[in-house]
């Protein structure tokens, strides 16, 4: 599956997310297929354009954080393949995230991935294919997947929703700066084109006075191709 050696419609807003409302474990590898969901991108319309909301918060990195809120958008384009070519907006700019073959899945998820080994890297210090590692174990365990409903554009839908702590248990957790409580979560629904509604990562503040660090990237809407 090229996913794994990788490792790596209109108008739709998000409103409110209802209550869980049941819960399963997965084993190991039905958490990855479930996060890493190849085919994601197929019944995706060729004349939209996906738009993502990203939204972050770092004490520890502030400007990191405001470099890296924004918009994303995502293309289907067609080149010697077709390939979902990502775009970061913010303030007016645009700059371009790269492409990925969209007969794998939406990229969407590596770039969240990714992006969270690199602000805690930047953040609490350590080595990057150390964090990494920690990430890509986490994705192969066995979870809980919990399943609830979301409000999208007026209309309620099914969710699933796992929650992984990469860091648990791990011996150098304090050592990182409070990174060792990351949680990582991805809520997926068949009802939102490209599969992600929410991808979540956050460090909460001990002392109870908000997350240290947050990343938020959520489906926002669909627009038409420029």
């Amino acid at each position: 599956m090229m996913m794994k050696n990788a490792v790596l419609a209109c108008g739709l807003a998000l409103v409110v997310a209802a209550g869980p409302t049941g819960a399963a474990t997965t084993e190991g590898e039905a958490t990855y297929d479930l996060i890493f969901r190849v085919g994601t991108l197929d019944p995706v319309d060729r004349a939209r354009v996906l738009v993502y909301d990203r939204d972050v918060t770092n004490t520890l990195q502030p400007r990191a954080a405001v470099r890296d809120t924004g918009e994303i958008a995502l293309r289907i384009v067609q080149e010697d393949m077709e390939m979902a070519r990502l775009e970061f907006r913010r303030d007016g700019g645009r700059r371009s995230m790269g492409s990925f073959p969209a007969s794998v899945g939406n990229p969407m998820i590596m770039v969240f991935y990714e992006s969270v080994v690199r602000d805690m890297a930047e953040s609490a210090g350590g080595s990057r294919f150390y964090i990494r590692n920690r990430v890509k174990e986490s994705l192969i365990q066995p979870a809980e997947i919990v399943t609830g409903t979301a409000m999208v554009d007026g209309a309620e839908i099914a969710t699933k929703t796992i929650r992984l702590h990469p860091f648990e248990g791990d011996p150098n957790a304090d050592r990182m700066v409070g990174f060792g409580a990351l949680e990582l979560t991805v809520t997926m629904s068949d009802a939102v084109p490209g599969w992600y509604l929410s991808l979540s990562a956050e460090v909460p503040d001990p002392e109870g006075s908000g997350p240290i660090y947050k990343s938020s990237t959520t489906f926002e809407r669909t627009e038409p191709v420029q």
